[in-house]
């Protein structure tokens, strides 16, 4: 996974909020009622309460503006909207401490650990120290709350994957019969598979640069056409690092997949054959176009590796959702407040 600026704190709490590990799973239990719920009056600082443990307005509060920020709406939300946001997201908060409470039962090696390696893996991520403690401020957080929150992200994965995703199958067959009653998922259009050598010089490079690149992928050009390998020419001088490793190797793509001049270029040619120096906003390409696949419908054989990684996932979210009114079914639950008005009262 690769995480931007600010995802060391949305992807653990949306973790325990239920936004990406639950995948909204606890959205599905909102529709029935726990048996046990029960309205219960306790201190404004909490809004509910699983099994004796409080789930803090903080958190709520945090959640609330993780899913603000990661679902903008185009316009301001009504007292009305933020109520039904708060009440999903309570339910998912609940959902994921009973989740966290059953998966504290399994033994996890070197947890502290696990705990001190994400966060270091994050923190690096930021230019300075300062960077990181700045952004914990903002999202009024401190070490300790975020190695918590870290602890949780580690427990819930880990009862998820043992206890409900490995205890999972798709058979071949339920494969094939996906793969049979869903022909248009698996038409596919002209593609080619293509390699490149990148000589970077993008917009905003000046006329001399730009000049000096286009002459160094035309003089690379005349090696190749003299006989020098393209991808070794690739791994040595691309400016494409993603692809330079692997001699310059992009793999297939269709049409729409690149930018226009680039496209044209290589749907162009037939396997085997190098393009001319291509000019793009990103500066100067040779092509090379080792395959071409016209359009046409992907073999089960090939997708059905997909497939069952497809079914598998749908599994697991009714299996999840199953397990969470398993637990609620257990549980104590306590609602408080649900909004900040509410807590006032």
């Amino acid at each position: 996974m690769h995480l931007s600026r600010k995802s060391l704190f949305t992807t653990l709490f949306s973790l325990i909020v239920g936004m990406t590990l639950l995948g909204g799973i606890a959205s599905g239990a909102e529709k029935k009622k726990p048996a046990k719920e029960v309205k219960a009056a306790a201190a404004p600082t909490a809004v509910a309460k699983v099994n004796g443990v409080a789930i803090k307005r903080s958190d709520l509060e945090l959640a609330m503006k993780v899913t603000l920020a990661r679902n903008p709406v185009n316009q301001t939300p009504t007292p009305e909207m933020l109520q039904q946001i708060e009440t999903a997201i309570t339910q998912q908060l609940i959902a994921a401490e009973l989740i966290y409470q059953a998966g504290q039962k399994l033994e996890i090696k070197d947890l502290d650990k696990q705990v001190d390696d994400i966060i270091a893996k994050n923190k690096a991520k930021y230019a300075t120290p300062a960077d990181f403690e700045k952004e914990l401020k903002s999202n009024n957080l401190t070490d300790k709350e975020l190695q918590t929150l870290a602890r949780k992200n580690i427990v819930i994965n880990n009862y998820i994957d043992k206890e409900i995703v490995s205890k999972l199958t798709v058979t071949e067959a339920e494969a094939k019969k996906f793969y049979d009653e869903n022909p248009d998922k698996f038409k596919t259009g002209d593609s080619v598979k293509a390699s490149h050598i990148l000589i970077a010089a993008d917009e905003k490079a000046t006329a001399d640069e730009k000049k000096k690149a286009k002459e160094k992928a035309e003089a690379l050009l005349k090696k190749i056409k003299a006989g020098e390998d393209f991808a070794e020419l690739a791994k040595k001088e691309s400016s494409d690092p993603g692809s330079a490793k692997n001699g310059g190797e992009l793999g297939y793509f269709g049409k729409g997949q690149m930018v226009p001049p680039f496209e044209q270029a290589a749907f162009a040619l037939k396997p085997g054959e190098v393009s001319n120096v291509v000019e793009s906003q990103f500066g100067y390409h040779i092509i090379k176009v080792t395959d071409v696949k016209k359009a046409g419908t992907v073999d089960f054989n090939e997708a059905k590796g997909r497939i069952q990684e497809y079914l598998k996932d749908q599994k697991a979210q009714k299996a999840v959702n199953d397990r969470i009114e398993e637990l609620k079914a257990k549980a104590k639950i306590e609602l408080v407040a649900t909004t900040a008005k509410d807590a006032k009262k």
